[in-house]
Formats: structure tokens, sequence, C-alpha cells
């Protein structure tokens, strides 16, 4: 398998279980930057930096970008958090858009399809706690929330297109390649009729009247 392509490339379609398994690499890079975060850790314990706080690492941090409060009670200990937020989640936003386009695609759908299953639900989690109580804002919430189910059912439970679509062929191997007709469908599933084939009949074996045999010795 092209592994470059595979987590960083856009086109072309994966199936389920291809895009399962981004998920662990995506684990495996979390546990990587978390091994760095330690590393970063004892450095500090030896006084060259403040302890931080907190650390996130996540999609949160993502939206965190356009939320101009995060950036208003930042200190020394956020130094290092920070620079392995700008390290870590570009490769992990990259990998995460580029399998799930490329799943989407697998379902015959265009990549945009992240907006209303990633974006949307994001920001709306970003700015939650500051919206207003208001029972107006109901069914925005139970709108976002069909999205994030609608989005997870897409991409890791349904199958993908059977035949080629306009992203590609079926990644498994197995399509077909164009509608049979009512006629061949029915000469695929129907018994072999004997009555209905051509029977052919041999030749005489014996020499055409026109022949004779000389009997005389």
């Amino acid at each position: 398998m092209d592994w470059a392509w595979f987590l960083f490339g856009f086109r072309g379609r994966i199936n389920r279980a291809k895009y399962w398994l981004s998920g662990l690499v995506l684990v495996g890079w979390m546990i990587f930057v978390i091994w760095m975060i330690y590393l970063c850790l004892q450095l500090m314990a030896n006084g060259y930096l403040p302890i931080p706080r907190k650390i996130h690492f996540g999609t949160n941090a993502i939206f965190a970008l356009f939320d101009p409060a995060s950036f208003h009670a930042l200190s020394r200990a956020d130094v290092i958090p920070i620079l392995i937020n700008v390290v870590g989640m570009p490769v992990f936003l990259w990998i995460y858009l580029a399998t799930s386009i490329k799943r989407l695609h697998d379902r015959d759908r265009s990549g945009w399809w992240m907006i209303p299953f990633f974006a949307v639900p994001g920001l709306y989690q970003q700015f939650e706690a500051r919206l207003p109580d208001s029972y107006f804002l109901l069914p925005v919430a139970l709108a976002v929330f069909a999205l994030m189910i609608w989005g997870f059912i897409e991409l890791y439970c349904l199958k993908g297109s059977a035949s080629i679509n306009q992203f590609g062929s079926n990644p498994l191997g197995k399509q077909q390649m164009r509608r049979r007709s009512t006629q061949t469908r029915l000469r695929a599933t129907t018994a072999w009729d004997q009555t209905s084939e051509i029977e052919l009949t041999p030749h005489r074996a014996s020499p055409p009247p026109s022949m004779h045999v000389k009997r005389e010795a």
C-alpha cells in the first residue's frame, strides 16, 4: 500500500477498513506527541521553563484558533504546549482530512461534506458555553448532534459504492463495470434449457452413393 497517498493524498477512495486503520495511525501519532510532551516536561523540571498548567491535544485546539478568548490568558507556561500543538496538530489535521475525504469519495460524496460533518459541530462546541440559554437554540443543538451522528455513520459504518463512481474505482477491486440489462440478468439466473440448444447431427460413416468400391481382385 502507498502510505504517502493513504495518509496525505486527497484523491481516490478508501474503504471502511482503511479508514479505521487511519484512526489507529492518528492514535499512534498522538502517543508520539505525548512522548514529546513528556520530554519537554523533563526539560522544564530542570528550571528552564515553567511547567504548564494544562496541555490540550485534539480537535478542540484547532477550533480554539478561531476564538479570540483563547489567547487572552496565555503565559510563559503555555509556550511549550503551543509549540507542541503547532508541530503536532497540522499533521493530525492533514491525515484526518485526507483520509476522511477519500472515505467520502468512496461513498460518492464530495469532500465539502466535511463542513457539516466536522467544521460545524466543532465550531458549535467551541462557542457553546458562551451562547445564551434559550429554547430557540435547542433546534440548533439537535441539528448539530444529528450532523455528528450522520457523519459517523457515513464515514465509519456504511459501505462504499460498488461500481466505479466519479472519484475512482472500488478500492476492494470488485465492481460492476456497467449495469446489466433485464435480458442479461434473466439469462444469468435462468436454468439451462437443453431443448433450446441446436442439435448437431454427425455425418454418416458410409461413403456417398456416387462412390463404388471395386471388388475384383
